[in-house]
């Protein structure tokens, strides 16, 4: 007895169907307005953090002033101070000859760091995303909770 055997024809996927591509269409749209939200939010969180952490680069720098020349630099003279020898009174007995910041940095929102001295109680701060108009300042006495840094 001979036993014939027959090539089976198995039919071939030749894609997907309908119905896989819009399960897969759904589940990226659920994922996306998961997501992109998310995403969108974290370009203004990276200003802040850069803020935070210039304005911390910045105390330390008038920390440094104070510690070589006795007081911090008054309002008048403000931060330039740090990259250059005031001129004005009172002047730095042994300000440091190659300064404390090689360059002041600018907020992410292009405007300058602002900087008072009130009896030595010093406050640099940005106005942050809102600019001058708004309330949204972000200074080293309001940072992670902290109190204001003299």
């Amino acid at each position: 007895m001979k036993i014939q055997f027959q090539s089976m024809n198995y039919r071939k996927a030749a894609g997907f169907t309908l119905i896989e591509v819009m399960v897969v269409v759904v589940i990226l749209g659920i994922l996306a307005a998961i997501i992109v939200p998310k995403i969108m939010s974290r370009p203004e969180q990276a200003r802040i953090v850069k803020v935070k952490q210039d304005i911390t680069a910045i105390q330390s720098a008038l920390d440094l002033y104070k510690l070589d020349n006795g007081v911090y630099p008054t309002t008048d003279q403000g931060l330039q101070a740090l990259v250059t020898r005031p001129s004005a009174p009172p002047v730095p007995r042994d300000w440091k000859s190659d300064g404390y910041l090689q360059d002041l940095p600018m907020d992410p929102w292009g405007l300058a760091y602002q900087y008072i001295n009130d009896n030595e109680k010093v406050r640099i701060f940005s106005y942050g995303p809102k600019g001058r108009d708004g309330n949204s300042e972000i200074g080293n006495w309001n940072m992670n909770g902290e109190k204001q840094v003299s």
